[in-house]
């Protein structure tokens, strides 16, 4: 059996070893031709899984090591009977984590509002509440907490927090964060998106003039250098708020437990302490370490797919 993956994807080829012949590949270099005689294909968000690239290929079964899918033709994979998952929750801590480092650099005062209370919003609402923030959260979906236009009008930081999604979905999020909304917001709230390039609409959000925090941009990875160097964005990073290790264990383990349901495979059982983490795996995670990120973004604008590759976990 063939596995073709993401070669970014830490821990993963270890784990598939004992079920199968796996060929890591930069995302680059998954291509059509490359995945033609594969069973299975494992990626991230930079490869895009759609009929020019699975089209008369062997692959039954494609899982994404991320919580987002957006980059998967879903009706595609459904109407050609092959099987696909993503990772829901499998680095919500890690965000969280973002979320309240970037709250400590601020020293962040008053009302936070969180739009999509999931695995991540969740967890956010509750460490500043423990912070000592009043929360406002809003999910249409679930219909829980209030309105888009109350948490505009109420909060002094706004951090989303939601899949992106397009029309006919009912509640489509791509551009959820535009001109009319951020024209109902209070004039000094601060913008976060740690969700997905696409729900804020960044050219809107510049003209604002709201402040902003910004790891998921749109067309990621020619960004948009005009917001990134906007004295208006307060911290700016390179898609990293859901790296660190635990993440990272989380969704290779989670890919492993679908692959091995979809092929009538017992799993083996894999602990932590065991995976091959070195010293050269794990980065700065002291104090001030998204500072240090957004400063070194800022300054080469043009390495974010790079300075993306090269983060270490945290």
């Amino acid at each position: 059996m063939l596995v073709v993956l993401d070669k970014n994807i830490p821990f993963l080829a270890e784990m598939l070893s004992p079920f199968a012949t796996t060929l890591p590949m930069e995302p680059e270099q998954i291509t059509s031709l490359a995945v033609k005689d594969a069973d299975a294909l494992v990626v991230r968000t930079r490869t895009h899984i759609n009929r020019e690239l699975l089209e008369g290929s062997k692959v039954q079964f494609v899982a994404t090591a991320t919580i987002g899918y957006d980059h998967i033709d879903t009706a595609y994979c459904d109407q050609n009977g092959i099987e696909w998952i993503s990772c829901p929750g499998c680095n919500a801590q890690a965000v969280c984590d973002y979320i309240e480092e970037f709250l400590n650099h601020t020293a962040a005062k008053g009302t936070l509002g969180v739009v999509g209370y999931g695995h991540i919003g969740t967890l956010v609402a509750k460490m500043a509440e423990r912070k000592g923030l009043h929360v406002l959260v809003n999910d249409l979906p679930k219909n829980i907490g209030i309105s888009l236009g109350e948490i505009a009008e109420k909060c002094d930081i706004i951090t989303f927090h939601t899949p992106l999604t397009f029309a006919p979905n009912p509640y489509p999020t791509y551009h959820l964060c535009d001109a009319a909304f951020l024209n109902s917001c209070k004039k000094d709230a601060v913008i976060v998106n740690a969700a997905r390039g696409g729900v804020v609409d960044e050219k809107a959000l510049l003209e604002s003039g709201h402040r902003c925090v910004i790891d998921c941009w749109e067309n990621e990875p020619d960004i948009n250098k005009n917001l990134l160097l906007s004295p208006d964005t307060l911290l700016a990073s390179c898609h990293i708020a859901g790296y660190s290790w635990e993440g990272k264990i989380n969704a290779s383990r989670m890919c492993l437990d679908a692959f091995c349901k979809h092929f009538g495979i017992s799993p083996l059982p894999i602990e932590k302490k065991s995976l091959p983490l070195q010293p050269e795996m794990i980065g700065d995670s002291s104090k001030g370490w998204l500072s240090r990120i957004s400063e070194q973004l800022k300054a080469q604008p043009e390495g974010f797919e790079q300075l993306r590759k090269q983060y270490k976990l945290r």
